[in-house]
């Protein structure tokens, strides 16, 4: 017979299953209750889930944003004012019908500046003045010379010189077309200095992202000498792929490198003065006014002659549109190099740079300074 109670199982406190969370045994009135709709909206928030809802919807609107503006800019570029040099056209019947018919062909978007002689003409072409040159001699005879030059714009090149000959048909005046200042043989299109100065503007502020990421204990004095030292590498590189080893346009070497670089520069400072400004939404402003806005509006993809007029005028003013100019005078047009690309681009390298060193205290990021030792008596 045992020696234990008939009955003992009774009188023994029930096992709790293992894994059975203790707080699942307390009354229901604890723990039990349904969260009240602010409870919830506050657990919400600090989810990942919210975050993750708002990007979804952002990302949806800047793939339609980014599609629309490259469409808008590029898909259909339109005349709208082509500065064009007139060398006698004026006083000649054949070349004032022709002027007039390209006139009406183009929408009266050609906006004549008047010079006394070709060589004149020639000379504002350099300076990326005028697009094209109309010729003809004094008199009711002879042919019209219509000069066009690719170098100054592949896109208003190509309207110009398909309008003409048709211009020339339709009112009957003989007239001849050439280029005057054609594009490198590597870069038929004129698309080569439009890819390498977006590269530089993309890898910049993305090169600044990363610094945010991988190298967040970087002090603002440190960060700002590696955002130059990555932009002076990369500046270096993609001058060295597209010269030395592709061969696709023959750059002037260092001048090319240091527009790059300063690009580079600029673009990973405005990402650092959003990111000290707008912390974690940084990438937004960033996108919309280096991608969405500046490189539709850079000139580089189709010239600012035919972007809309708006477009057109505030492209000059943005990193983008500064690089692409600053490079296109440099490969084509070097000795009539101007100054306000770079002030542009210094510009906006100094805002974005005062901006984040002026509140630095703010932007994520940085390592506290090491107290001095307790045991090291102190000076004095």
């Amino acid at each position: 017979m045992s020696d234990h109670p008939k009955h003992d199982h009774l009188e023994r406190e029930p096992e709790r299953e293992p894994d059975r969370p203790e707080h699942l045994d307390l009354p229901h009135g604890a723990h039990g209750r349904t969260p009240t709709r602010a409870e919830r909206w506050s657990a919400f928030k600090e989810s990942p889930f919210l975050p993750a809802i708002v990007l979804v919807f952002i990302l949806a609107a800047a793939a339609g944003l980014f599609a629309g503006s490259y469409t808008y800019s590029m898909a259909n570029p339109t005349p709208h004012r082509i500065p064009t040099a007139v060398v006698g056209a004026q006083e000649a019947t054949r070349g004032k019908a022709f002027l007039d018919g390209m006139e009406k062909a183009l929408n009266a978007s050609l906006e004549v500046h008047r010079y006394d002689d070709v060589a004149a003409a020639r000379d504002a072409v350099e300076e990326q003045k005028v697009f094209a040159i109309l010729a003809a001699a004094p008199g009711g005879g002879g042919k019209v010379t219509f000069d066009v030059s690719g170098a100054s714009g592949a896109s208003v090149a190509q309207v110009l010189a398909e309008t003409a000959p048709k211009v020339g048909e339709k009112v009957g005046v003989p007239v001849t077309v050439k280029d005057i200042k054609p594009l490198q043989e590597g870069d038929p299109r004129g698309l080569a200095i439009f890819y390498i100065s977006l590269a530089a503007v993309i890898i910049g502020f993305v090169g600044a992202i990363q610094l945010s990421v991988h190298a967040r204990g970087l002090n603002p004095a440190e960060r700002i000498a590696f955002t130059i030292l990555y932009a002076l590498l990369g500046g270096f590189v993609i001058a060295a792929v597209v010269d030395w080893w592709l061969g696709a346009v023959d750059l002037p070497f260092v001048e090319s490198w240091l527009i790059l670089a300063l690009t580079m520069f600029a673009s990973g400072m405005v990402f650092t003065m959003f990111n000290t400004m707008f912390g974690r939404w940084a990438m937004l402003p960033t996108w919309g006014l280096m991608v969405l806005l500046g490189n539709p509006s850079s000139g580089g993809a189709v010239s600012w002659p035919l972007l809309p007029s708006a477009l057109g005028h505030i492209g000059r003013w943005l990193p983008p549109g500064a690089s692409v100019n600053a490079q296109h005078t440099a490969v084509y047009f070097g000795a009539h190099q101007h100054a306000f690309p770079f002030l542009v681009l210094a510009g906006w390298a100094v805002l974005a740079s005062a901006v984040f060193w002026l509140w630095r205290h703010r932007h994520p990021g940085g390592r506290e300074k090491t107290p001095a030792h307790a045991g090291v008596p102190a000076a004095g």
